[in-house]
């Protein structure tokens, strides 16, 4: 894989429905060829009822994006 993409890179989604997005790498899934970017393709994730949380929640996390569809927004190494 020819991924020059790494944790803590500023990029831009630049397809699908969160197209122009912009954000900061939280997490490389290299095995899935996914990344996680701060702020971008928020989902729902409902928490079951636990002792900690007694009343349970609905928590708003990012979803992974395929890496084809970011591109890096400092592009001064061209």
């Amino acid at each position: 894989m020819a991924n020059k993409l790494k944790k803590g890179d500023e990029v831009v989604v630049i397809s699908g429905d969160h197209k122009g997005n912009k954000g900061k790498i939280l997490q490389m899934l290299r095995e899935k060829n996914r990344v996680i970017v701060e702020g971008v393709n928020m989902i729902k994730k409902h928490e079951k009822k636990t002792q900690d949380n007694p009343q349970g929640a609905i928590i708003e996390r990012e979803a992974s994006l395929h890496f084809s569809n970011v591109r890096r927004t400092d592009l001064k190494n061209k």
